[in-house]
């Protein structure tokens, strides 16, 4: 007993510091279903790389809503290609 509860401190402890991290942007990274407003809001120097992706729209109120997925379909563009380059 005395050893469970020695390592659910500490995966506690861990598991606060990867949340932590996250908030903070260090482990996050951007995925194909995040939102074109939700990463522009978090990231909004990324909006460079989707404008010479090609993405033109993005002050649209229609694209705010668009994963980054839906918004490639629509574009033409590779959505890996993109995600490689947002997440460097």
């Amino acid at each position: 007993l005395g050893l469970s509860i020695l390592f659910l401190k500490f995966m506690l402890k861990y598991f606060i510091f990867i949340k932590i991290k996250v908030e903070k942007g260090g482990f996050f990274m951007i995925d194909k279903d995040m939102k074109i407003g939700d990463l522009l809001q978090k990231y909004p120097e990324k909006a460079d790389i989707l404008l010479e992706a090609g993405m033109h729209c993005l002050g649209c109120p229609a694209s705010q809503a668009e994963t980054l997925a839906e918004a490639c379909e629509v574009h033409g563009i590779d959505v890996e290609d993109l995600l490689t380059e947002l997440n460097k």
